[in-house]
């Protein structure tokens, strides 16, 4: 009788202390899965009819949780609100997470690790469901645009810096921070 191996891949145990590659870098995708879906159609039918270009507001964020030891839940959440004039056409709002083990990496690259590399895995993800749920609704379907992750973070950072050097600012000259 053939034995089965597992639908997804568990986390690989940690070798001995002192055994040869026990001191060896590991990022592992442990589990992906989708988080929270919604999917708004509130014009139809009425809205097909209409033939202007509609607007899309799109906003994403990622987060990053510590699970259990050297496990972490990064998600990636997306929503895209299409309009005509002021009649919502859909709105699609998405939360995709991963799972992913981070062991024996340096500190100062987890950071990246979890705000680059992990949202890059997830993003391909949110992209296809966004385009079929869409699709489904009877529209087009909404094809997002590849994202570098590596920009989005490095603006998060020079944001968060910007902030920090303005309370700063506003300690050393004697203001209370807004």
């Amino acid at each position: 009788m053939a034995q089965s191996t597992p639908a997804s891949p568990s986390t690989p145990p940690a070798p001995p202390v002192g055994a040869p590659g026990a001191d060896q870098p590991i990022f592992h995708i442990v589990k992906v899965y989708l988080k929270d879906f919604s999917f708004e159609n509130p014009s139809t039918p009425d809205v097909f009819q209409l033939t202007q270009e509609p607007r899309v507001d799109f906003n994403l964020s990622t987060s990053a949780t510590p699970k259990e030891k050297d496990h972490f839940e990064v998600a990636l959440h997306v929503v895209a609100d299409v309009k005509l004039a002021d009649k919502t056409m859909f709105l699609v709002d998405v939360t995709y997470a991963g799972l992913f083990l981070v062991r024996n990496i340096p500190d100062e690259h987890v950071a990246v690790l979890l705000g680059v590399d992990c949202p890059t895995i997830l993003f391909p993800y949110v992209r296809h469901l966004i385009a079929t749920t869409v699709t489904e609704g009877g529209f087009k379907p909404l094809l997002l645009d590849p994202i570098n992750f590596a920009v989005v973070y490095q603006q998060a950072i020079a944001k968060q810096q910007a902030e920090l050097d303005q309370l700063a600012k506003q300690k050393a000259a004697g203001q209370k921070p807004q």
